[in-house]
């Protein structure tokens, strides 16, 4: 059971990767947004592997700790440069809630 801390973080990400999505933001399964969970700082939320961005939801983001371990729930695929980029950025940026990376121009100019 998530806390509602959680679930609202869970919501907010999910609508993060649509809203790249819908403005073409995105770079089909190769690119992430991760948060970090408040009441939990050494863990993250991050999509899983093959999921575009428009169809990511609140329910299919995954919890892993900095180690990119996965916390609970279904072990699922989740891309490694994925793992590598965002809890080494989270580790290091303690006051970094979400970590957003892409490979397109709009993306470079965030």
């Amino acid at each position: 059971m998530t806390s509602s801390t959680e679930t609202a973080m869970r919501q907010e990400l999910a609508a993060a990767y649509r809203l790249i999505a819908h403005f073409g933001m995105d770079d089909l399964i190769h690119t992430h947004i991760s948060a970090r969970l408040p009441e939990e700082p050494n863990h993250l939320l991050i999509n899983r592997y093959g999921d575009l961005f428009g169809e990511v939801t609140a329910d299919s983001l995954a919890v892993i700790d900095h180690q990119g371990r996965q916390m609970r729930g279904t072990q699922v695929p989740i891309n490694t440069a994925g793992i590598v980029i965002h809890t080494a950025v989270h580790s290091a940026r303690p006051d970094a809630i979400c970590v957003m990376h892409t490979h397109t121009a709009a993306g470079v100019a965030v």
